[in-house]
């Protein structure tokens, strides 16, 4: 697919699924801003990239201000987003007697207000016909033990994302969501011991866990022409996950 100076916002883009897609934008063309917390993690990823097309911005997507920092960036830029990516995530998993406040909000923050004050600020400079994808989980569908508060987050956020799929079209903005399975990220291998990938790899119908770039083809193919005519809708990328885990 040609990006060629396509104009491209990753949020969470240092490791993992953003990473990947970054680097999928970039050797697709377009010129790719990403975004974290830490500028040591972005120094590393920049490194990692090693092209003069991306651009990085330390921006916290939980704290307001800070996104405040990522919509000045684009602003002084000049150019308007083609595309969207609206990825930073955090995951804890823990029962539910033993979820915390802090946790909570912390979840809630980053994955559901973060993604959606990111959009609201973004809007202006999104050019019409752009394409906005969120990324959430098979979490939001599954009932898996110890994930309630993650499953809650995706559960808002896909109904977010077609919302906006319908306020949008008018300015024939499509808006989709890609619901990854388990994927080999750091995320994954801070969140989940050893033995429970084993299970996760498992219980997909391929019998593996998925890697970022499979995820990465996904968000290029959602916001290239080739996916014009799908708006407001959820591209599950499980390995047979769901379906399989339900047998």
């Amino acid at each position: 697919m040609d990006y060629k100076n396509k104009n491209v916002v990753i949020t969470g883009g240092t490791t993992g699924i953003g990473l990947a897609t970054a680097k999928a934008f970039i050797n697709a063309g377009a010129n790719v801003w990403i975004t974290g917390r830490n500028a040591e993690n972005l120094q590393k990823a920049a490194s990692e990239i090693n092209n003069p097309k991306l651009s990085t911005v330390v921006s916290d997507t939980s704290k307001l201000a800070e996104i405040s920092i990522l919509e000045k960036a684009v602003a002084e830029s000049g150019n308007k987003l083609d595309v969207l990516f609206l990825n930073a995530g955090i995951a804890t998993f823990e029962p539910i007697e033993k979820v915390t406040e802090a946790n909570f909000d912390a979840q809630f923050n980053t994955n559901v207000k973060g993604h959606f004050f990111t959009l609201q600020k973004l809007l202006p400079y999104l050019a019409d016909g752009a394409a906005v994808i969120f990324t959430s989980s098979t979490v939001a569908t599954a009932a898996n033990l110890g994930a309630s508060v993650y499953s809650a987050t995706k559960g808002a956020l896909n109904k977010i994302a077609q919302i906006a799929a319908n306020e949008l079209a008018g300015r024939k903005i499509r808006v989709n969501i890609v619901s990854p399975g388990p994927i080999a990220t750091p995320g994954l291998e801070n969140a989940v011991p050893a033995e429970a990938k084993e299970f996760l790899a498992g219980a997909t119908a391929l019998q593996r866990i998925g890697d970022p770039n499979e995820i990465a083809k996904t968000v290029l193919f959602l916001a290239s022409d080739a996916a014009s005519f799908i708006t407001g809708t959820e591209i599950v990328v499980d390995g047979g996950y769901l379906n399989y885990a339900l047998k």
